[in-house]
């Protein structure tokens, strides 16, 4: 491409119009950090990322991370000028703009494809949903050790068909956040050096400087990370920021960090303050001042000028497309030449699984003493693993005790000496570790991260990122209740089921023996678009007989009948359980059936699984004119009064737990079989009661 400095700068000042134009007509949005970093986008994109507009998906480009997800504008404005196509939503090209100029002119507007921060889906190009500050470092990080995977299982010395790299643009807030610190120290651990972040330090946060709040030696504490560290002085010297990309890309034993300088809503005349960078208009006057600047014309809107579409087809597009043709060919000789292999990549992007995957999942034998849920978990996972060689995962440091060591032949560790092992090390990082996730998850491997259940508060946003992006994320939470017994209160959790049911799109399952555990882990594999949570104990439960119970697929529906009340007799009694209470409910009804009294148990592992199946399912599992209903669980009561009703009985949490063997806790709490026995009888008689009344 011939250099032409004029016309690079025309491309330039075309990012920071649109910027403008896109938040003054929304009236809405961040001016500020777009027009401030549109020179280090534009020189990234235009002479660096290995990037095919027309084909977005492409398995080998580079990935770009915004990071500082209120900067939107700056990545609309970048996939319009370069010309990105969309694809569906199955990843097929449709052929259209992925952000035309009329998206831009709607921007945070209702369905339109330019929302206020970017949206994985709903927008080709756009790598992965960032807005909550630190999660696209997290996902970078992720991504980067997907793409190291990658080249150490793909690559063949005469077929190296991976190479990508990934950038992440962050700012101050980035910087702030404690997911930044856990995502670069495991990425500097790992010595990454595929991953690049640049690192816009204007100093500016929304309640001013950031002298407030924020003095940080950011170098010193990245070259402490184990990362190469470079500066750039002012984000406009274009010949700056090609030598510091330059550079970044031939380091070979750790990531890099580019500090760049930049003002904020640079060329503003009188803007140059914490408005433009969050939320709020530069105003008319500013707008068409900051035009008059930029020599532009000032009644323009959404103008792009003669040349700029041309230019960046000369640049990103020419070269994008000459890297994907080349790769092409490579794969298509590969195809022939590591048929085995290629299949493999092609099921990997296709959200498939390969034929047999479940074949060796054990069914688990009746067994009064029972097994930990967590033990039948951990030997499930190895029996799925060990036939999906790009599933991929491990623990915040606790894997011996979630039980999610994988251990098979060939298993092997991820380490910064060998790429390609499938037990991820994340460390006591577990909001890293959730966001790392996300980042394999959208590199189309099957990734599963794992810590006590207590602990899915240090990860809550990446879970529900996980959701919102439709990724299938698997978290394994073990340690599920006050089964945790002695370690007390601080370890028992109480509130995490109710407040993980509460996120759209996320199922949770918590099995009450080994075989559900099996089905659990079936259902969380046969979803490619739906993040799921398998919760499992500590403690021993039962392996109940399935002979005189139902088939523990049954866990497929979410809810289904475990044992029910004999000669299709109308219940007089549900009890409804999940997890460890199960069996409880199992003992209760025993001694129910001893007595003549016609009971039914429910197991209930996944509520969203059940409220998907239809009314006539729901109707028969819970029938609706059988009042007498309990509820057993070791948790928060939030919730189960959908399924019991006002007047059932919940034999659930009301506090935190207490630090004591377990045994004494059950009795304290009331979790045992003659507990629940006796609110079962409770019920009876209540609906008994009501019924000679009326």
């Amino acid at each position: 491409m011939q250099n032409d400095p004029a016309l690079d700068q025309l491309c330039i000042n075309t990012i920071r119009t649109l910027s403008m134009d896109a938040v003054q007509k929304a009236n809405s949005g961040h001016p500020g950090t777009p027009m401030a970093l549109a020179p280090v986008a534009y020189h990234l994109w235009q002479n660096h990322l290995v990037y095919d507009p027309d084909e977005p998906l492409w398995p080998n480009r580079d990935r770009f991370v915004l990071s500082v997800g209120h900067a939107s504008m700056l990545l609309y404005s970048l996939l319009h000028l370069a010309n990105v196509k969309a694809v569906d939503h199955d990843g097929k090209p449709t052929g259209a703009p992925a952000v035309s100029l009329d998206d831009i002119e709607h921007f945070r507007q209702l369905d339109s494809r330019t929302p206020g921060h970017p949206e994985f889906r709903m927008t080709s190009g756009v790598e992965t949903t960032t807005g909550p500050l630190g999660q696209g470092l997290g996902n970078s990080v992720g991504m980067a050790m997907a793409a190291r995977w990658h080249e150490s299982h793909f690559n063949k010395p005469d077929a190296p068909l991976f190479d990508y790299r990934v950038y992440a643009l962050c700012g101050d807030g980035d910087m702030m956040e404690g997911i930044s610190h856990e995502a670069a120290s495991l990425a500097g651990h790992l010595k990454l050096s595929n991953l690049i972040w640049i690192y816009d330090s204007n100093r500016i946060t929304i309640e001013g400087h950031t002298d407030l709040a924020y003095s940080d030696d950011v170098e010193s504490r990245f070259r402490g990370y184990n990362w190469h560290t470079m500066h750039v002085n002012d984000a406009n010297d274009a010949a700056g920021l090609e030598a510091a990309f330059a550079e970044a890309k031939s380091i070979t034993d750790r990531p890099t960090l580019i500090v760049v300088h930049s003002i904020i809503a640079w060329g503003a005349p009188h803007k140059q303050d914490t408005s433009a960078a969050h939320g709020e208009a530069l105003g008319v006057e500013e707008v068409a001042l900051t035009k008059k600047f930029y020599g532009w014309p000032e009644d323009r809107f959404f103008y792009v000028p003669d040349g700029v579409h041309e230019r960046f087809a000369q640049g990103i597009g020419a070269r994008g497309k000459a890297a994907r043709e080349a790769w092409q060919a490579k794969y298509d000789a590969y195809n022939k030449q590591y048929p085995e292999l290629s299949r493999e990549f092609a099921q990997m992007e296709a959200h498939e699984l390969p034929e047999g995957w479940d074949s060796d999942i054990p069914t688990f034998d009746t067994d009064p003493k029972g097994i930990a849920s967590r033990d039948s978990s951990g030997k499930v996972l190895n029996a799925i693993a060990a036939r999906v060689p790009w599933m991929i995962g491990g623990a915040a440091d606790l894997a011996p005790s979630t039980k999610t060591n994988l251990k098979f032949e060939g298993a092997g560790s991820f380490e910064s000496h060998d790429y390609g092992g499938c037990n991820l090390h994340f460390g006591i990082r577990e909001h890293g570790m959730g966001a790392a996730v996300n980042g394999l998850a959208l590199s189309n491997m099957r990734p599963f991260g794992s810590t006590f259940l207590i602990f899915s508060d240090y990860m809550k946003p990446p879970i529900r990122l996980s959701a919102i992006m439709e990724v299938p994320a698997i978290y394994v939470f073990t340690h599920d209740s006050i089964g945790v017994g002695e370690d007390g209160p601080t370890h028992q959790p109480i509130e995490q089921l109710a407040s993980l049911r509460g996120v759209p799109g996320l199922t949770l399952l918590r099995p009450g023996d080994a075989n559900e555990v099996a089905e659990a882990w079936r259902v969380a594999m046969s979803h490619p678009r739906r993040p799921s949570c398998i919760v499992v104990s500590r403690q021993a439960l039962p392996t109940l007989d399935r002979t005189r119970y139902a088939s523990a697929k049954g866990v497929q529906k979410g809810a289904y009948v475990l044992a029910d009340a004999p000669d299709g007799q109308k219940p007089e009694v549900i009890l409804l359980a999940t997890g460890s209470e199960l069996s409880l409910c199992a003992d209760a009804y025993e001694k129910l059936k001893s007595e003549g009294i016609a009971a039914r148990v429910v197991s209930m592992p996944s509520w969203d699984i059940f409220e998907q199946q239809d009314e006539a399912y729901q109707d028969s599992v819970l029938p609706p004119d059988v009042d007498a209903r309990v509820a057993v669980e070791q948790a928060a009561t939030l919730g189960w009064d959908r399924y019991v009703g006002r007047h059932g009985a919940q034999v659930v949490m009301h506090t935190f737990g207490a630090s004591a063997p377990f045994a004494d806790l059950k009795k304290r709490f009331g979790f045992t079989s003659e507990h629940v026995y006796d609110a079962a009888k409770q019920q009876i008689a209540r609906v008994k009661g009501k019924s000679s009344k009326a």
